[in-house]
């Protein structure tokens, strides 16, 4: 099999009508490892701004685990090449909510954490002792 180095229009398509919002390898990784510490949490919390990704209750933590692509991870070097007006606003828009979702987590005295969802995947372990010494820094005060 053939792999071509550029998709068509239609499969690239597909592909981006495939993705979803929740439940990603990423966060079922890293909230798979925080439940093996111990550490109770609710997901995607639909009272809270950004419906986050993991909501750590009892310490006022929030983790929201973002894509590359949807979220604009080193934007300015990779900015799309198709369809470049309409994925620039789109990505510039999800940046602006993200920043205005923090504001808002942190005035209501949520602590919020925000990874890359392929650092998380690269190093889970990392990411979830990233999250414990947050706890541990709220368990001391």
């Amino acid at each position: 099999m053939t792999k071509y180095k550029f998709k068509t229009t239609k499969r690239k398509s597909y592909e981006m009508s495939r993705v979803h919002s929740i439940g990603g390898k990423d966060e079922l990784i890293l909230r798979k490892l925080l439940w093996h510490k111990g550490v109770r949490y609710r997901v995607n919390v639909k009272d809270l701004p950004g419906k986050p990704d993991i909501v750590i209750s009892k310490y006022k933590i929030i983790v929201m685990i973002d894509g590359e692509f949807w979220h604009g991870y080193d934007w300015p070097k990779h900015r799309p090449k198709r369809n470049t007006d309409y994925w620039t606003h789109k990505i510039e828009y999800n940046m602006a909510h993200d920043r205005k979702v923090n504001a808002e987590l942190e005035a209501q005295g949520w602590t919020v954490l925000r990874f890359w969802s392929k650092q998380v995947l690269k190093n889970p372990e990392y990411y979830a002792e990233i999250v414990m010494w947050y706890i541990r820094g709220k368990e001391e005060s």
